[in-house]
């Protein structure tokens, strides 16, 4: 039997206002979580967030300049995205799928 500090799982209690708590509900009820599961899943994706824009990039000498005259070169069109804009958005039209 694991000792009761190997657990794989953890607690967490905070205090919260009535207005926030209201605010968190409808929100999980929207998409179909617990108020727990939805709160956790918040709560991990604006660390993970925070954690990358505070996360230095390393690179070489020769990659930061194969880097730079990448940003310094035209423009490279997507294929997908040049197809996407030319179809309208569904709360544009009804159903008419080319914009031109």
């Amino acid at each position: 039997m694991p000792r009761k500090d190997q657990r794989r799982e953890y607690p967490l209690s905070v205090r919260l206002r009535y207005a926030d708590i209201s605010i968190i509900d409808r929100a999980a009820r929207i998409r179909r979580r617990s108020r727990a599961d939805f709160v956790r899943d918040a709560a991990v994706r604006a660390a993970e967030d925070l954690l990358m824009e505070m996360t230095p990039i390393h690179m070489s000498a020769n990659g930061f300049d194969g880097f730079m005259e990448v940003l310094s070169g035209p423009p490279t069109p997507v294929p997908e995205i040049v197809e996407l804009l030319h179809h309208a958005a569904p709360w544009e039209t009804n159903g008419s799928e080319v914009r031109k």
